[in-house]
């Protein structure tokens, strides 16, 4: 996974406006939901991926492991699947003008519904009890990309944790837009991928500052546990 730690110079920033570095350390479990954005084929294996992320594959351990601790303490487990479709060529025009036409031909081939690339990634720990939400955008949580948000309202989940991939792009683009339709939302650190170290480091860093919290698996599992628990610890 990325070596990853949050700076001291910017937890103290954080403190100063939140009152304290983890605004969201505590979870109510029955309240949150865990997003796992893209962990698909066409991200992860190198032979049909249109946009391949090394390092996709080695969050997955994480990420199960938060997905069971989460049911286990009553929450909520969403897996995102990113999508092409027609819509994407007229409605989200913008980004096919933005890749040439090798690029375009290559998502499509990818990342469209029946193709290999479509499919979530088989080592994930997807239960039958679990979502599995399409979107058709980089963010679950914009117009037009996914119903997720309503999805989550309507069983009363308030709380985001983010994991997938790429922690710059689609990971982050989600997480911002989950704290503007008023989603409590945390990116997990070690349950996020990108191309590179770098970018993994500036997206967390950038979310953190102004829009959300930024913890670990460890971190997220021990906010599950009640307050008379944490304390012990």
């Amino acid at each position: 996974m990325h070596p990853f730690t949050l700076p001291e110079s910017i937890q103290a920033r954080v403190a100063a406006r939140c009152g304290t570095p983890h605004p969201f350390a505590r979870l109510d479990p029955r309240r949150t939901a865990l997003v796992v954005v893209d962990l698909q084929n066409g991200f992860m294996r190198q032979d049909v991926a249109h946009a391949w992320c090394p390092m996709a594959e080695h969050v997955v351990p994480a990420v199960n492991r938060l997905a069971g601790a989460l049911r286990r303490a009553g929450g909520a487990v969403y897996w995102i699947q990113n999508t092409f479709d027609a819509r994407c060529e007229t409605e989200w025009s913008i980004m096919q003008e933005m890749a040439t036409p090798e690029a375009r031909a290559r998502r499509a081939a990818a990342m469209s519904e029946g193709t290999v690339g479509n499919q979530l990634w088989p080592g994930l720990d997807v239960q039958p009890a679990d979502a599995v939400v399409r979107k058709y955008r980089y963010s679950a949580f914009i117009q037009g990309g996914s119903d997720l948000p309503d999805r989550l309202r309507a069983r009363g989940l308030d709380t985001v944790l983010v994991t997938g991939t790429v922690t710059n792009v689609c990971c982050e683009s989600s997480a911002r837009d989950a704290m503007m339709l008023n989603f409590r939302t945390v990116m997990v650190s070690d349950g996020c991928a990108a191309v590179t170290d770098e970018e993994h480091r500036a997206s967390l860093i950038h979310f953190y500052l102004q829009f959300g919290d930024v913890l670990t698996v460890d971190q997220c599992i021990a906010g599950f546990a009640p307050a008379e628990e944490r304390a012990a610890a």
